[in-house]
């Protein structure tokens, strides 16, 4: 029976694991989705949409299916599924590690305000402008909602959740992005303070080079600590060699 890799997606770097898995012989590949976004993109191998009901239904669906590997590729702030994920694998003793893309660091003309929380976003907020570029995520608006003396420019694949600030202007659109093009959104729409989480990679990093070119502050939300005893690797090779599968 071929062994059965099943990745927890909705990143790019999920999306890169499932292509080069799903070339390999012999092996099979299963990649769930939340269904948050109504148009994925594309993704190799077989795929599965929805929540599993916790923890405990993802240890039975792993049973049921029969996993052999699992991979957390989510988001470094989807907290709650990684927390579940390492409970299921403890459960049902299926080896597992994180696949985690290295975070950003600031650099020189850098002007990061990092905190720890959205809460602590929008409490540091008044202090650094009056025009934001907020690119938090569409279903975490919640905690600036309370900023009515704000103007919030939103971007996002889908329309976002309220409750959501009183002054929020909405961009529908899907990256990525160049530099070029969020010079362009800063400037048009006299942003002077840039909120992010510190998502890392390079698809939505320009938004950090353009804030740095026109000496922009930026509220950076860290990322939460991994469970303890979680094994992560920065990249798809990392996943490889951990499943031992670097060579072709």
């Amino acid at each position: 029976m071929a062994p059965h890799v099943l990745i927890l997606g909705g990143t790019t770097e999920a999306r890169g694991l499932a292509a080069v898995l799903t070339a390999r012989p012999g092996v099979r590949v299963t990649t769930s989705l939340a269904g948050r976004v109504t148009r994925p993109g594309a993704v190799a191998g077989e795929v599965r949409i929805g929540g599993f009901g916790g923890a405990a239904g993802l240890a039975d669906w792993m049973r049921k299916e029969h996993v052999d590997a699992l991979i957390d590729a989510t988001h470094p702030f989807a907290r709650a599924i990684t927390a579940h994920a390492a409970q299921a694998a403890a459960a049902t003793g299926v080896p597992s590690v994180v696949l985690r893309r290295p975070g950003w660091r600031p650099g020189p003309g850098d002007r990061w305000h990092p905190v720890d929380s959205l809460d602590e976003a929008a409490e540091l907020l008044p202090s650094l402008g009056r025009r934001v570029f907020l690119t938090t995520g569409r279903m975490e608006l919640a905690a600036f909602a309370h900023l009515t003396e704000l103007h919030f420019v939103v971007r996002s694949v889908e329309l976002p959740e309220p409750p959501m600030p009183p002054h929020t202007e909405v961009l529908l659109a899907r990256g990525p992005f160049t530099v070029a093009d969020e010079s362009t959104l800063l400037y048009d729409h006299c942003i002077d303070v840039l909120v992010t989480k510190d998502s890392g990679g390079a698809a939505t990093s320009a938004k950090l080079t353009a804030a740095r070119e026109l000496a922009l502050p930026v509220v950076v939300v860290r990322r939460p600590p991994l469970p303890d005893g979680v094994t992560s690797v920065p990249d798809v090779a990392g996943v490889q060699r951990w499943l031992d599968l670097d060579s072709p």
